[in-house]
């Protein structure tokens, strides 16, 4: 994402030139807000296509006699998929613009999704599922993307921490739709619905995406290498690796958490969708509050991280071995606050310091290390249920936590000593923040 600045003519003139008139400025932040509001929307879709698995999971366990184990393995498929497709997804917004690879991935996933709904077997529950994960895993560099060149590097974390409380929103809207859906029509009915909205989120991204304040990719003046040349930047992967114990967290207990209310502690699915809007609910606000924490402290991401998940790895065994669906609650949403406010600091310091050009395949390589975390840890996770208990494999999720706290105190603190630890493993000139901007 070098070089040369980004040529003027591509850059928010209100952002960088105080004589701009007052019009332009106004112009500029109303291309933000409605930036935020279709990313969101997006987003939405995007996560709640995903959750449905998993409140339908028994139901089509018991359709195919499936395993706690194979059930992951239904979750994992999305998950390996999504995973190969983040630096592909990457390559492929930096050639050809992010519009339009978020354009190609949404009619894409919503096709699988409701293809998902047709499935007629485990295997083919599998080949969907992958099919499902392959196009959503092109989405989120595209999606930083369009938000870096849309946005100004100290009001970037805030809209981000924004969009993605989405993904919250969702983990509260996919239950409370799925359970009626399912108990009514059928857990395939649930996919359909689901698919039908990914078309008007389309037609509206379409009708009213904002063009660039500035650009990197094809139109750039900038020196490019290539993707090789960048999957070699060591502190990229050390923010990956922090996504990895992030999402092993998060992952983790959102995957099986309905698994368990419904069939260990006996909770109806209607009430298990109720009992997941407070961890849903906290996320939504932890989230936002950590954007904003992390624009006012410039990244500094050590500093929400690192307390995060030391409160994580506390509450994750009290979780674990609570014996009653309220307790559990309560502390899977102490997780789940602690887990959100770590998110947008994580994202901080590369989607700043990242160069125009490589802002695509870069933040894929980071979001690739949290979905290595969401193809492992479900499968793991059935595997250690069936063998000990769901007890164990919720504590298991420790690790995740001090994972993501080593990588913390590891890597680059602020946009600048990024740029720095970027530019001089790609031997590439830093750029700085007004040539971003």
């Amino acid at each position: 994402m070098s070089a040369p600045a980004v040529p003027p003519s591509h850059t928010d003139p209100a952002a960088v030139d105080p004589a701009a008139p007052a019009g332009r400025s106004a112009a500029a932040e109303r291309a933000v807000r409605t930036t935020v509001v279709l990313l969101f929307t997006a987003w939405l879709i995007d996560y709640a296509d995903r959750l449905v698995i998993n409140f339908v999971l028994p139901s089509v366990g018991e359709e195919f006699h499936l395993t706690h184990g194979q059930q992951g393995l239904i979750v994992s498929a999305f998950f390996l998929a999504y995973a190969l497709a983040q630096i592909p997804g990457g390559v492929l917004t930096d050639r050809f613009g992010a519009r339009r690879v978020i354009t190609w991935a949404l009619l894409a996933w919503s096709l699988f999704t409701a293809l998902t709904g047709f499935a007629w077997s485990f295997a083919a529950l599998l080949a969907v599922r992958f099919l499902f994960g392959a196009a959503e895993g092109v989405f989120p560099p595209a999606s930083m993307k369009v938000l870096v060149e849309r946005t100004t590097s100290e009001q970037r974390m805030g809209a981000n921490g924004l969009i993605m409380s989405s993904n919250a929103v969702a983990a509260i809207a996919a239950p409370l739709a799925v359970a009626p859906l399912a108990a009514v029509f059928g857990w395939r009915s649930a996919f359909f619905s689901a698919a039908a909205l990914g078309v008007f989120v389309v037609l509206a991204i379409r009708a009213w995406l904002p063009a660039p304040l500035h650009r990197g990719g094809p139109g750039a003046a900038e020196e490019r290498h290539g993707m090789r040349h960048v999957l070699r930047i060591g502190v990229l992967w050390r923010f990956a690796a922090m996504l990895f114990g992030l999402n092993v967290v998060l992952g983790g207990l959102l995957t099986w958490a309905p698994s368990y209310l419904r069939t260990e502690l006996g909770v109806p699915l209607t009430t298990v969708g109720v009992l997941m809007i407070a961890p849903a609910v906290a996320s939504a606000a932890a989230t936002i509050i950590g954007g904003r924490l992390s624009d006012r402290l410039g990244g500094h991401h050590r500093k929400l991280i690192v307390p995060s998940m030391a409160v994580a790895a506390l509450a994750l065994p009290a979780m674990a071995f609570s014996s009653s669906p309220v307790g559990f609650v309560v502390f899977a949403t102490v997780v789940v606050i602690a887990a959100s406010l770590a998110y947008m600091p994580i994202l901080a310091a590369p989607l700043s310091g990242l160069p125009p050009a490589y802002v695509g395949v870069g933040s894929a390589v980071i979001v690739l290390g949290g979905q290595v975390a969401s193809m492992v840890v479900p499968p793991v996770m059935g595997v250690i249920t069936d063998a000990f208990s769901f007890e164990v494999a919720f504590a298991s999720l420790v690790v995740g936590a001090l994972v993501a706290a080593l990588m913390a105190v590891l890597t680059p603190q602020d946009s600048d000593s990024f740029r720095a630890a970027f530019g001089a493993s790609a031997r590439i000139r830093p750029t700085t923040d007004s040539e971003q901007s």
